[in-house]
């Protein structure tokens, strides 16, 4: 019995299977709300969540941040792992995300690298996602570099040191101190909690002409799509100009944001500017009811879950 478990072998991910798994997302948008949905999911129960861009070390990175519970090194490590997820109901509110797999397909999708910095109650942490450097060590499955602190001073356990180095040669982030202030950031003075979560990607997606996906500078308080991109994303778009027909949230997120939940929950900043939430179903011009009551669930219960009586 013991020979026959050690020929079991553990199943391996390829790092070129980050880039396929993004691949889900044709648009940029979807794969936003894929990391919106992880700090709205109950277990996390963030209520701000800010959107930017900033630009470290001449790199134009997207950033984003919840005040949320926070992560552990145990539940990062699970976060940048494939196919686990510990969501659970938290009074009576369901989960979005039950498969493990939305941090990874929505951060790849928006560029090639990802650093994640997270305080919770107990620790803080630090993890890299990175394409870039499982290119440039030659790896032949994904790795996770991931240490924790459990204080103000970057103190590592020995175990962690090499991820620690590998993050600080592999990241934009070249010493201990710029780690810190990332963490530090965290929990600034407008926001209403102590704990939370800070994603960092850079390496964004650019189009086949070498320009940013994104626009960043025709509206300072949104993040935009230019109307080139189209003709990457699907040959059945209109030729842009963005024309009036167009629906804004196609090309905007800030007006994307604003119509994404139905009930909002949470409140979302992007690029420092409150979105404005707009209750959809409130909205509309005409409304009706219709009540969906599919007759197979209690046939399926009668047949299988009630006990015959006979």
């Amino acid at each position: 019995m013991e020979h026959f478990f050690c020929s079991v072998l553990v199943l391996l991910v390829s790092p070129r299977f980050l880039h396929s798994n993004s691949t889900s997302h044709t648009w940029p948008f979807g794969a936003i709300a894929m990391l919106i949905d992880n700090a709205y999911d109950p277990d996390v129960s963030a209520k701000q969540f800010w959107i930017d861009k900033t630009v470290v070390k001449d790199q134009d990175c997207l950033t984003f941040m919840d005040n949320g519970y926070g992560l552990d090194l145990r539940t990062m490590h699970k976060m940048l792992s494939f196919g686990f997820s510990d969501k659970t109901t938290v009074k009576g509110v369901q989960p979005i995300g039950i498969y493990g797999n939305g941090f990874k397909s929505g951060s790849m999708r928006l560029g090639k690298d990802a650093i994640v910095f997270s305080k919770s109650k107990s620790t803080s942490c630090v993890g890299m996602l990175s394409q870039t450097y499982l290119e440039k060590i030659g790896a032949e499955q994904i790795i996770v570099p991931i240490f924790s602190l459990t204080s103000a001073i970057l103190s590592v356990r020995e175990e962690d040191k090499a991820s620690l180095q590998d993050i600080l040669r592999y990241s934009p982030f070249t010493t201990q101190e710029e780690l810190l202030t990332q963490l530090d950031v965290i929990s600034p003075p407008w926001s209403t909690g102590k704990t939370g979560t800070r994603i960092i990607i850079w390496n964004l997606r650019r189009t086949s002409t070498g320009a940013l996906e994104f626009d960043f500078e025709k509206d300072r308080y949104d993040i935009q799509i230019p109307s080139e991109v189209y003709d990457e994303m699907t040959d059945t778009f209109p030729q842009p100009q963005l024309s009036s027909h167009i629906p804004k949230s196609t090309y905007s997120l800030r007006a994307y944001c604003s119509i994404l939940y139905l009930k909002p929950q949470m409140q979302i900043i992007i690029r420092g500017q409150k979105v404005k939430s707009q209750l959809v179903a409130k909205s509309l011009a005409w409304t009706r009811k219709d009540h969906y009551k599919p007759n197979f669930l209690v046939s399926f219960y009668h047949k299988f879950l009630v006990p015959d009586t006979c």
